[in-house]
């Protein structure tokens, strides 16, 4: 079985660690994750902003660097649910790539959703004896479907106290160029995000996006309030480490 990591750009750029923590979880498995290096930005900023010629390029590279791939997985439900869901447009008329990137579709996954769809995991075996909240991406929850599994990896993490975050499901005001486009409605969002996120008293915020984890985290530095933001997989890998 070739698993492959597409790393995305946030992770690859700014946050590495996620890709290393998904790496080092899954070894435990027997799995050992390649690395397409030719692979690059799925699309995503040059589709919503209308450029969808460069968002094709993009898409053709993705795809053939994961064309030899039997699941490929990323940290993110943002850039997995691109793939799903807008690169049969970008080649409906291009018949050749329309067949592989319906094949690359069906063999991407985000990294909870293989975890524990693919592959039948909820108890890693983690300890992590802090008190933590949720947030769920709107792309990752809305788009790619990712509901039950962040929290069925989390109900298993022994020693680990869960607090619903209020208002889970409202965006966190991040959306890529939306941020940049609409700097003053995501500021006023965020902060509101911000604010449910203290109001649970955790310790730890985790996510599934490093776009939102990011915007949120921001804030919340700002703010000066120590709270520790980590996407899923790094938490998932320090309760595991720590146990080792």
């Amino acid at each position: 079985m070739k698993v492959s990591l597409f790393i995305t750009c946030l992770s690859d750029a700014i946050y590495p660690r996620v890709g290393q923590a998904m790496a080092r979880l899954l070894h435990h498995y027997g799995i050992e994750l390649h690395f397409p290096e030719v692979q690059t930005c799925c699309g995503q900023p040059a589709f919503n902003s209308g450029y969808w010629d460069t968002a094709r390029e993009s898409a053709r590279t993705i795809i053939d660097a994961f064309e030899d791939s039997d699941f490929v997985i990323a940290p993110s439900g943002s850039c997995v649910s691109m793939i799903h869901h807008h690169y049969e447009t970008l080649f409906v008329d291009e018949p050749i790539y329309l067949k592989k990137a319906k094949d690359l579709i069906a063999k991407s996954y985000e990294f909870t959703q293989f975890l524990v769809k693919v592959l039948g995991i909820t108890d890693l075996g983690a300890h992590f004896p802090h008190k933590v909240t949720y947030h769920p991406s709107c792309h990752g929850t809305r788009l790619l479907g990712v509901k039950d599994e962040p929290y069925q990896l989390l109900e298993k993490v022994e020693g680990l106290e869960f607090v619903p975050l209020p208002y889970a499901e409202d965006c966190c005001g991040f959306g890529g160029t939306f941020a940049v486009k609409l700097s003053d409605i995501s500021g006023a969002m965020v902060t509101e995000k911000a604010e449910h996120v203290l109001e649970t008293q955790a310790e730890v915020l985790v996510g599934l996006d490093m776009g939102c984890l990011m915007n949120i985290g921001g804030r919340l530095q700002h703010a000066g309030k120590p709270i520790r933001v980590m996407h899923l997989a790094e938490l998932l890998y320090e309760g595991v480490s720590k146990q080792s």
